[in-house]
């Protein structure tokens, strides 16, 4: 028979001794169980094949990951210099865009104070007044009307000839500035073009001068050159196209409304003859 006092004591012991084993099993690190396990054998020599840890990525035999670049410098590079001959045309858009719709107002062809001016003076039968008043304006209506009244002691008819011939001489000018829309709009798309057949023939070159399959990334350049000149000249026509239609609307709306003022206010002397017509300078 074992005293209590004894039992107590191994009771203790063996306690202390399992909690002691318990926290080096749960204080020793896991990697040095492993290395235990797969260590040889004394006297053995055994080649273990290295071991590629799970968050390492695989290399693959012959392939070489393209240097990532940025969006927008891989634009610029794929454009070239058909993407420089776009952007400097989109500049020359934006100008010729901007000189156009602060020209073709009706402020400008056809000025409020002008007309209200103008239309005081013949009701006043100063004829010469007004004549020398249109003479010294710039717009459009004050030229029709000026080379309206230096014909109009011919008649009526060629006074309205004279003013048909400046109408149509000023409507020249505004189409001619309005015509360079028309011409962007047209020679952007066939630059943006020549630039998708530049690309496509790089891209058939690389998977020519190649004995085996090309990578996606060795014919991707060509590729892109084709898509971004192609969406570049596209970028530039689209909205010169607009724009031309837009301003050249307004062109001929206003153009008919320069004739329709200019012919209400010569239609007064529709009833005079060559004599009774009154007299301006001669130009």
């Amino acid at each position: 028979m074992i005293p209590s006092e004894k039992k107590s004591s191994l009771r203790f012991r063996f306690g202390a001794c399992w909690a002691m084993l318990c926290m080096t099993l749960l204080l020793t690190p896991f990697s040095v169980f492993g290395q235990e396990e797969t260590a040889p054998p004394a006297g053995e020599n055994v080649t273990a094949s290295p071991v590629t840890p799970a968050t390492q990525p695989e290399a693959t035999s012959g392939t070489t990951a393209p240097p990532q670049e940025s969006y927008l410098s891989w634009m610029v590079r794929s454009s070239g210099l058909f993407g420089l001959v776009l952007l400097l045309l989109s500049f020359v858009m934006v100008a010729v865009i901007t000189m156009n719709a602060l020209q073709v107002r009706r402020a400008i062809l056809m000025p409020p104070d002008f007309i209200e001016e103008f239309e005081e003076l013949l009701n006043g039968k100063k004829y010469q007044d007004a004549y020398a008043l249109a003479r010294e304006d710039e717009s459009f209506l004050a030229r029709v009307l000026a080379a309206g009244l230096s014909r109009i002691n011919k008649g009526y008819s060629e006074s309205v000839a004279a003013m048909q011939e400046a109408g149509e001489d000023e409507a020249m000018g505004l189409e001619h500035k309005l015509s360079y829309l028309a011409l962007i709009g047209q020679v952007a798309p066939m630059i943006g073009l020549m630039g998708t057949v530049y690309g496509m023939i790089n891209s058939f070159r690389v998977i020519a001068s190649l004995t085996t399959q090309p990578k996606p990334y060795e014919i991707a350049d060509g590729i892109a050159t084709a898509l971004f000149t192609t969406l570049e000249g596209l970028a530039v026509a689209i909205p010169a196209m607009i724009a031309y239609s837009l301003i050249h609307n307004n062109v001929q709306r206003y153009v008919l409304e320069v004739g329709m003022i200019s012919e209400g206010f010569m239609s007064r002397f529709s009833g005079m003859g060559k004599s009774a017509a009154p007299t301006t300078p001669k130009t």
